[in-house]
């Protein structure tokens, strides 16, 4: 039960900052959108990791802190490709797709099997994202599924949602092998670093267009900030892909700030379906009770 709360905020944390890049960054190229709030929140990050111990390592946590690096740019750099060109009402729905391909991941990786009402939450979770990609103007059975063919920033979330269910399961090794606020913030140090050294050198990072909104940039470093902080917590507590399904909970606020903030179409329907996803998180809840 501990671990629904920070899964919760992690959640919203995460929806803010899709939004937040989105209206104020969309500028940039998808990797100065992933990079920003890596260099903006790499303050508290610092800060935070100087009053953590470092914790007993073995060679399971280095190879799983290797291997996240990849895991972990790629998906990232692909999510920013895909807020920046679509709406987020028919990008964001399809990482509810994550939690299905971690039962395999899950289960190869950690040993992780999600019992029945698990599974039945999960797949409620991924009927929600079904749901919010219903047309009402030209619905069929296989309207949503075709989406994803039509709207490329749709195709490129599927991926991601795939990607995810590895470096999830993954980065919950290293964590096993280390501690929770330990991992978190060397990694993401780590990657913020070597990503800006990496695309600097390679002429993809413009920092003077990074910085020209700092104010901007800060509020983005703060939400990413939180995101890893309770994600780690949340993670650490509850099955990787239980932890995940809540935290695609972020869906249905990115849905909202879709109709709010950037005025998309078919918003009743899309949050029906959001609606569905909040059935499947409680069923979730109760599964990892």
């Amino acid at each position: 039960m501990a671990w629904f709360i920070p899964a919760i905020i992690t959640a919203i944390a995460t929806a803010s900052q899709d939004a937040w890049v989105k209206k104020w960054f969309s500028h940039l190229n998808p990797v100065e959108m992933f990079v920003l709030p890596l260099l903006f929140g790499l303050p508290l990050m610092i800060l935070t990791l100087a009053f953590v111990p470092v914790p007993p390592l073995d060679n399971i946590f280095y190879a799983s802190f290797a291997a996240s690096l990849p895991l972990n740019a790629l998906p990232l750099i692909l999510y920013m490709k895909a807020i920046r060109g679509s709406p987020l009402s028919l990008t964001l729905p399809y990482l509810a797709f994550t939690p299905v391909f971690m039962i395999p991941t899950g289960h190869l990786f950690l040993g992780e099997l999600p019992g029945p009402l698990g599974i039945i939450g999960i797949a409620t979770v991924c009927a929600g994202g079904y749901v919010l990609n219903i047309d009402t103007k030209r619905w069929s059975l296989l309207d949503p599924f075709k989406a994803v063919f039509r709207e490329t920033g749709s195709w490129i979330m599927l991926i991601v949602a795939f990607l995810f269910s590895f470096s999830s399961v993954v980065g919950k090794l290293a964590i096993m092998h280390s501690s929770v606020m330990f991992f978190q913030m060397s990694f993401f140090i780590t990657l913020a670093i070597l990503l800006t050294v990496l695309f600097g050198l390679a002429g993809k990072l413009s920092i003077r267009q990074m910085a020209a909104s700092p104010k901007e940039g800060v509020v983005a470093g703060m939400l990413l900030y939180l995101h890893i902080f309770f994600h780690g917590f949340a993670i650490s507590m509850t099955k990787a892909a239980y932890m995940i399904s809540i935290k695609r909970m972020s869906i249905l606020v990115g849905v909202i700030y879709g109709g709010w903030f950037f005025h998309e179409e078919n918003i009743v329907m899309r949050f029906a379906g959001s609606l569905m996803m909040v059935a499947g998180a409680g069923i979730i809840l109760i599964a990892g009770e």
